[in-house]
């Protein structure tokens, strides 16, 4: 029996068991499963790969991405350069880290972007921010961190969000879980009064469908999209991974 599984905390509103499960059965692919294990903490990651040796493959999630490098054997030489892994192959015992999020990021953002998405506002500074910043500068487009509490140079508060900020950057991309299910009431701060129908909102959550950020974008004008299209994509990449 392969095993594979996801490691975060917490995990339930996790995506990739119910999209795993569902394509062993739709394909009929046979002695696979695909487990949860929501760690509270990173250290004992070691234990449960001890406790699972039939373990093929593991995809990361929040607040790991970053962390789990300093347990990886190997590194692709996307997570060298952004510091972030999402996909664990295990070869030999050795693990292998790689970053699908920038395949699932591109392929997703491409079909809506237009000319004028020239410059960006990516919205968070963790291990997802960094597979963003991976193909926004792949694609040319120049873009401006927002965090709480800023501390590098392209780094600005949300109290930075300027009218001329907001004209100047007409793609906006959620990598913060703010929003997320089940505190749908919730969306970044931003002066959503300022977008406009050039302006394009990505947000990498998924559920809800569409968050309080797309709603107050779309009740502008804006093109928005959520991150169901990329979550698919990176776990199809997960799994070409795993088998190659």
């Amino acid at each position: 029996m392969k095993q594979y599984g996801l490691i975060g905390y917490p995990l339930s509103h996790s995506f990739s068991q119910r999209f795993f499960t569902d394509k062993f059965s739709k394909e009929q692919i046979e002695g696979c499963v695909y487990d949860n294990f929501p760690l509270e903490n990173i250290d004992v990651l070691r234990e449960v790969l001890a406790r699972y040796p039939n373990l093929a493959g593991l995809n990361v999630t929040i607040p790991y991405k970053e962390k789990v490098i300093a347990y990886l054997d190997h590194q692709s030489d996307v997570v060298k350069k952004i510091g972030a892994c999402n996909c664990i192959k295990f070869v030999q015992g050795k693990l292998h880290g790689y970053n699908t999020d920038v395949t699932g990021f591109e392929e997703s953002l491409r079909p809506l972007l237009a000319a004028h998405h020239q410059k960006a506002l990516v919205l968070g500074t963790g291990g997802a921010a960094k597979a963003v910043h991976f193909v926004l500068e792949k694609l040319g487009i120049i873009f401006l961190e927002v965090s709480r509490t800023p501390f590098t140079g392209r780094q600005i508060s949300y109290e930075d969000l300027s009218t001329e900020v907001i004209a100047q950057h007409s793609l906006i991309i959620n990598t913060t879980p703010v929003g997320t299910y089940p505190k749908v009431d919730e969306c970044p701060p931003l002066p959503y009064g300022l977008f406009t129908s050039q302006h394009y909102l990505f947000d990498l959550v998924y559920n809800p469908a569409k968050t309080l950020f797309l709603q107050k974008g779309e009740e502008r004008g804006a093109v928005i999209k959520n991150g169901a299209d990329m979550l698919v994509i990176q776990a199809e990449e997960s799994w070409r991974i795993w088998n190659s």
